[in-house]
């Protein structure tokens, strides 16, 4: 299995050292000649920077938000009591069963419009954020698992359920939120129809999965399939970057998983 998943992304990874000819006849598997000058053309040609620096800007502050709204609710719905709470958790239940895709891109650009960010990367942002119920159950199960004397501990000291959450709660959170980073961030950087939709009218606020589309083709409508994939694995780096530093955090959840 890890072969199968592995083996696409090798043949990327080969196949942007190679020429057009070489993808297109399929001939070798190892480039004939590594043309790493793929990379440099890929970065120039698609605006790489500035996709690049679109792309980190809607999966970090998606990230960001996601998080504290999602903590935030986690540990209001776990602590307190009150009506409608059992809707809550079966509403956020159902969104994560129930996939509407391009069925609510209409409504959502129709809301940003009313908002006036319809040309703006924080309507995306605000949509994503939105989506948060995966990220809602992670964070809901680990504040289940805090002692609720450590509340009172701090309610009796004179802290104020928000003064909780901040100084006890949400630094107790760190592999669950280390976790949900990492998937909330792979989710956004990789999100396209979105951000297509989104910035058709706005070139400029393209992220890398749109900008992509840009290496298709050349001045003279030839393929670039090499440019492609050669731009392809450049998007992988911030992906690879995020894994390392909430690998931590990923395996503290797994072991703990396994106390008993």
């Amino acid at each position: 299995m890890a072969f199968l998943t592995l083996f696409p992304v090798l043949v990327a990874i080969l196949g942007s050292f190679k020429t057009n000819a070489e993808l297109t006849t399929g001939a070798t598997v190892l480039p004939e000649t590594w043309h790493f000058s793929n990379y440099v053309e890929a970065w120039k040609t698609a605006n790489f920077s500035r996709y690049t620096w679109n792309s980190l800007f809607i999966s970090v502050t998606t990230t960001a938000g996601t998080l504290l709204v999602a903590s935030m609710a986690a540990y209001g719905v776990e602590r307190l009591r009150f009506t409608g709470r059992s809707l809550f958790i079966f509403i956020q239940a159902a969104t994560m069963f129930i996939s509407v895709g391009p069925l609510v891109l209409h409504p959502q650009f129709r809301l940003m419009i009313a908002l006036h960010l319809q040309a703006s990367l924080w309507g995306v942002v605000i949509l994503l954020v939105s989506a948060h119920a995966a990220t809602y159950f992670i964070l809901f199960s680990f504040v289940r698992a805090i002692p609720r004397e450590l509340d009172e501990a701090a309610k009796i000291d004179g802290s104020t359920m928000p003064g909780t959450y901040w100084r006890i709660i949400l630094p107790l959170l760190g592999p669950g939120l280390g976790v949900s980073a990492l998937f909330t961030f792979r989710a956004a950087w990789n999100e396209y129809i979105m951000p297509l939709v989104f910035t058709m009218s706005q070139p400029n606020l393209q992220p890398l999965t749109v900008g992509l589309s840009n290496l298709r083709y050349g001045a003279s409508a030839a393929a670039q399939t090499h440019y492609m994939l050669a731009g392809a694995c450049l998007s992988i780096l911030p992906m690879l970057v995020a894994y390392v530093f909430a690998n931590k955090s990923f395996m503290q959840m797994t072991a703990g998983s396994l106390k008993g």
